[in-house]
């Protein structure tokens, strides 16, 4: 596989020309194991660098997708184009190595990295907090379904607002979803809703249960160069800072402030009121920015009866790039399964509708969106840039990794509860003999982690699943074992490379599935609603659908 990078892009065209004709072990959806296999190695190779972008990775992947989807027949999904430009920036922070907390009596001073982590998406050459208030704001939620507002009489237009990661139901299951994490427990809602209320900056006090990661995960995703869209010419305010304390630097704060921890769990209840605290704190980032454009990727089939409806089905084609060796000396992130797994069933979803003998009735599209891997960025600018109105789409259906190896009985369904995308769902896993289990760990918030979630924001009823660990006569500690070896071993890592032992009979399994519900959705005239509760319903009926 390192020897590619000689041979494109002579070895492209060959792989392509083979990928039109999969060998066979086709299943009923068309899905071919032989050429999910073939598109996984190419896009995992060394000669795709990783896939990061705007490097050379991310040229001959976009060049890649954008090939396949031309050699299918498909038409292009932007207008006459298959990209859509993501204009973006890349933004270089160089915080304080120290967070002053001020108050009447005393001073207190924080650590970067070690007590804190602070970022910024403005584009300023020097951000700074100078002696700025701070207030607690609880779980800092407005959540009118839930009769929740912890901004309820509060003005912290120019202040610091100090926040609990999680919601309410990881303390009391009987509020909110109980410990399935909502939307509003988060921690992109905190910074959005602390924007719309005026404030400065937003500080989250990082718990290890309740964000469910460590404060090592905080540190290493925001600790250094950042991807983020690019704002300019937007009128939408953003925080001067956003960022995290541990939970002993919390204790310091509020110790400054003549508080403890009571404080804390007084936010944990209904009817609590927001404390402005009697302290100033100060600290200041200054900022290297480059702009540049990445690209995502658009394919579509042409509606037969009802062209202007829409069902997107997506996965992200970028990874890591080139970063820090590991112990072998291997400084390529080739992400294999994260997501080269994801795009190549992308590019067989797309082979198995433009083969469908009756063509759909509704549009299908192919999107294959940049920089996942750094905040959701591509779906998100194509869900505040549509090429397809929000309220035209149907459905969206995600893929964010593939099984790799045998079948299993069971299918996650993430975050469970939220459309009614899911009951079609239910009734095509039935009919594979196989039941929906429980995620492991619903209080993660998984559901907002993958690019599916930029489109639920949208009011898009959006769908995200996979096989579980029951393996079909191995069981389920056979399958927590392979679960538990790829966290541990190979996600993130250099080894997320393609493997020999793979057979994805449990992936195309699954990604039958998403085929199904999707080719049932392209024959109906039906709206999949979201479920009472949701906290993305009342999004969608403000557009009547």
């Amino acid at each position: 596989m390192r020897n590619l990078s000689r041979f494109l892009p002579t070895l492209v065209i060959i792989c392509l020309f083979s990928c039109k004709q999969p060998s066979g072990n086709e299943t009923t959806s068309g899905i071919s194991k032989d050429s999910l296999a073939h598109h996984i190695m190419v896009l995992s190779s060394d000669s795709f660098q990783g896939r990061r972008p705007f490097t050379q990775g991310e040229t001959r992947t976009v060049g890649y997708v954008k090939t396949v989807f031309t050699q299918l027949g498909l038409e292009p999904g932007n207008g006459n184009s298959y990209i859509q430009d993501v204009p973006m920036v890349e933004i270089t922070p160089d915080v304080s190595p120290m967070m002053r907390i001020q108050s009447a009596k005393a001073s207190t001073d924080l650590k970067k990295m070690e007590d804190y982590v602070i970022f910024t998406e403005r584009t300023d050459s020097l951000i700074t907090l100078n002696n700025d208030p701070v207030v607690f704001a609880g779980f800092g939620i407005i959540a009118p379904e839930y009769n929740w507002n912890d901004y309820a009489g509060l003005d912290v237009k120019g202040k610091i607002v100090v926040v609990l990661v999680n919601d309410p139901g990881f303390y009391d299951s009987t509020l909110f979803k109980g410990h399935t994490m909502t939307y509003y427990g988060r921690w992109t809602y905190k910074y959005e809703e602390a924007a719309r209320q005026g404030a400065k900056g937003c500080l989250i006090i990082h718990n290890t249960a309740a964000a469910s990661y460590p404060f090592s995960v905080v540190q290493s995703s925001n600790g250094g160069v950042k991807l983020h869209l690019d704002s300019r010419g937007s009128k939408q305010y953003q925080l001067a800072a956003q960022g995290w304390i541990t939970g002993d630097a919390s204790k310091k704060l509020l110790a400054a402030a003549g508080k403890d921890t009571s404080l804390i769990l007084q936010a944990h209840h209904n009817g609590f009121k927001a404390v402005p605290l009697d302290i100033k704190l100060s600290a200041s980032i200054k900022v290297k920015a480059v702009f540049n454009q990445s690209h995502n990727v658009i394919a579509k089939i042409t509606g037969t009866k009802n062209p202007n409806d829409y069902i997107i089905y997506t996965a992200h084609w970028d990874h890591l790039g080139i970063g820090k060796p590991d112990k072998t000396g291997d400084s390529i992130y080739n992400g294999a399964l994260d997501n080269a797994s994801g795009t190549a069933a992308l590019l067989e979803m797309a082979r198995s509708f433009k083969n469908l003998s009756v063509k759909p009735e509704r549009t299908i599209i192919f999107l294959s969106v940049t920089a996942e891997e750094q905040g959701l960025l591509g779906s998100a600018y194509y869900a505040q840039h549509p090429v397809y109105p929000l309220a035209q789409t149907v459905a969206e259906m995600n893929m964010d990794g593939v099984n790799a190896y045998g079948k299993t009985m069971d299918v996650v369904i993430t975050g469970a509860g939220q459309s009614e995308l899911e009951d079609y769902l239910r009734k095509e896993v039935e009919a594979q003999g196989r039941y929906i289990a429980p995620e492991s760990h619903p209080e993660a918030g998984h559901y907002f982690r993958s690019d599916h979630f930029n489109f639920a924001r949208g009011g898009v009823p959006a769908l995200d699943a996979k096989g579980g660990i029951d393996y079909a006569g191995k069981g389920k500690e056979y399958g927590k074992k392979i679960e538990d070896d790829y966290v541990a071993n190979n996600y993130h890592q250099p080894s997320d490379q393609f493997k020999s032992d793979w057979t994805f009979e449990g992936g195309i399994q699954d990604l039958d599935l998403l085929f199904a519900v999707g080719k049932k959705l392209a024959f109906e005239n039906t709206w999949p609603k979201w479920k009472t509760g949701s906290e993305f319903k009342a999004i969608r009926e403000k557009s009547g659908k």
